[in-house]
């Protein structure tokens, strides 16, 4: 049988267009970036919506099936939850947009209620269950030497796709050739297609690279995030936007994004929740970004704010006028 369904997380394995069985396995057998199958058992709010592979958001019906697969969210103002945290009973709960699927043990109040779900089995391939980690990118490794834009977060939700975004369309009107990288976070495939839309020549993430999310261990993400990184360098682009999901703090292992490009960063914007988490975040790491934006930002009292606890310049990329300061310092950093 084939879902009703596919979630995003599902593009890099082309289940979509495939042939597959679905059976079901124990919980002791289960990993980290399984695809499984499962059925809505309850109508979803309809703000609550699945990215298919194309990236578009699907509306669910109760009874319908999907097709995610399992991994883990600590969202500071989403889900926290995981595969790990499902019961005998098989009850779960779509825990992203693209598909991350495992039980919900705290849900924050600006988030709409996850979808519920039961789980129905494995997907099974020639006998095999298909993991996401079967279909990542395999590209030889190579020595990133290509200059690194760096958008780092706050927290979640703190400007960070919004403002890549603009890095990218400013980078292209000056004639960069751009790759579009986003390294750590819960998956969905709206950031990337983002920056595709920006002008990304090419764009990837860490779904590419077998993750659901990049909540695993830190060797893990660290040999599994290579292949991606190799593949961007392959491409031999001008610049590389990379987005650090979430906050380099948080379990997502940004800190270790963060010090796998480090000797390639050229410039550092840091989009804030609001001025005095950038003061938190330069305590935290030693040192301030080039350029801060994002929520802090919306208004002249936060840009003024920022200014006057940091030493950051802050600008508003939401607006037209910020284009100008923000090109001149790009055209400084890069060579």
């Amino acid at each position: 049988m084939n879902a009703d369904v596919h979630a995003s997380v599902t593009r890099i394995a082309d289940l979509e267009d495939r042939e597959y069985d679905v059976e079901e396995r124990p919980q002791s057998a289960w990993e980290t970036g399984d695809y499984v199958l499962a059925r809505v058992t309850r109508r979803p709010a309809p703000e609550a919506r699945l990215e298919n592979p194309q990236g578009r958001r699907v509306e669910l019906i109760e009874g319908e099936t999907i097709v995610g697969a399992l991994g883990t969210r600590r969202a500071t103002r989403g889900f926290v939850g995981g595969w790990e945290d499902v019961g005998d009973d098989g009850q779960m709960d779509i825990l992203t947009g693209g598909g991350v699927l495992g039980r919900a043990t705290s849900v924050s109040a600006y988030a709409p209620s996850p979808i519920e779900i039961e789980y129905e089995g494995h997907v099974v391939i020639d006998e095999e269950v298909v993991r996401m980690r079967d279909y990542r990118i395999d590209a030889p490794q190579a020595e990133l030497d290509t200059p690194v834009i760096l958008v780092l977060g706050t927290s979640m939700s703190a400007g960070k796709t919004l403002s890549a975004r603009v890095i990218i369309r400013v980078l292209i009107e000056q004639g960069y050739e751009v790759a579009g990288c986003k390294l750590t976070g819960a998956g969905t495939y709206n950031d990337a297609l983002s920056m595709s839309v920006a002008g990304a020549e090419s764009v990837y993430d860490f779904v590419d690279a077998g993750l659901p999310t990049t909540v695993v261990p830190e060797e893990t993400f660290r040999e599994s995030i290579q292949s991606v990184l190799s593949r961007i360098q392959e491409r031999q682009a001008d610049v590389i936007v990379a987005e650090v999901g979430a906050s380099p703090l948080e379990p997502y292992n940004g800190a270790a994004a963060v010090d796998l490009l480090d000797d390639q960063v050229a410039f550092t914007l840091l989009c804030a929740s609001d001025p005095y988490a950038v003061v938190g975040i330069e305590e935290a790491f030693g040192h301030s970004p080039d350029l801060v934006a994002g929520i802090a930002t919306n208004t002249t009292a936060g840009i003024n704010l920022v200014e006057k606890l940091t030493d950051c310049p802050a600008l508003n990329l939401q607006n037209e006028t910020a284009k100008g300061p923000l090109r001149h310092m790009l055209s400084d950093a890069l060579p």
